[in-house]
């Protein structure tokens, strides 16, 4: 593919569907920290937005160095995910249910839960680096860039909609933003299975 339009629109298109599993997970994050200062959101957007950039250039990367370890590694991707997934929205489930009295001050999310959830809504995107095998280096770089930028801007409206209904609903914000972890990371799995 070479330089166009074409390629910007398709890039911000590849951005908008990758970022879908991140919005969900910034909406839960918005609704278990409800509290959340515009600072704390631009950093959760932005480490989402890091990794699914980072993801496909690891792709590409893979596909243009060690192709055959990469496919063995893609059919792991939705066991990761959903074992991901699973862990952080069990976690958040059970919290949510011990503090069930509806305290004000939610447990706010740690770096090694935000870093977990950035690299489990990510890795399906190690497989975009097939998609784009066929770039450049530059392009594929270019393509990353318009990837990242569309997933920070889904993700600010994601965490800004949660924190929204989660001072609203904040007894039940934890639980409800741990059922939506746990139904992402199913979807994932059936997804990538079947």
């Amino acid at each position: 593919m070479e330089w166009s339009l074409l390629f910007v629109c398709n890039s911000i298109l590849l951005g908008a569907g990758l970022a879908m599993d991140a919005f969900s997970v910034s909406l839960a994050d918005g609704l278990n920290e409800p509290g959340m200062k515009r600072r704390k959101i631009c950093g959760i957007a932005g480490v989402f937005a890091f990794f699914q950039a980072i993801m496909p250039i690891i792709g590409w990367v893979c596909v243009h160095t060690v192709l055959q370890y990469f496919q063995v590694f893609e059919r792991l991707i939705p066991w990761i995910a959903l074992l991901l997934l699973l862990f952080i929205g069990g976690k958040m489930l059970a919290e949510g249910v011990r503090n069930k009295g509806g305290v004000e001050g939610s447990s706010d999310i740690t770096v090694n839960t935000l870093l977990i959830q950035g690299i489990a809504t990510s890795i399906d995107a190690l497989s975009v680096g097939f998609a784009i095998a066929g770039y450049g280096l530059a392009m594929a770089i270019v393509c990353a860039l318009l990837i990242s930028a569309v997933t920070f801007l889904i993700c600010v409206c994601g965490l800004l909609i949660g924190k929204r209904f989660g001072t609203k609903c904040s007894n039940k914000a934890a639980i409800l933003g741990g059922v939506i972890l746990i139904v992402i990371g199913a979807e994932i799995f059936v997804s990538g299975v079947f």
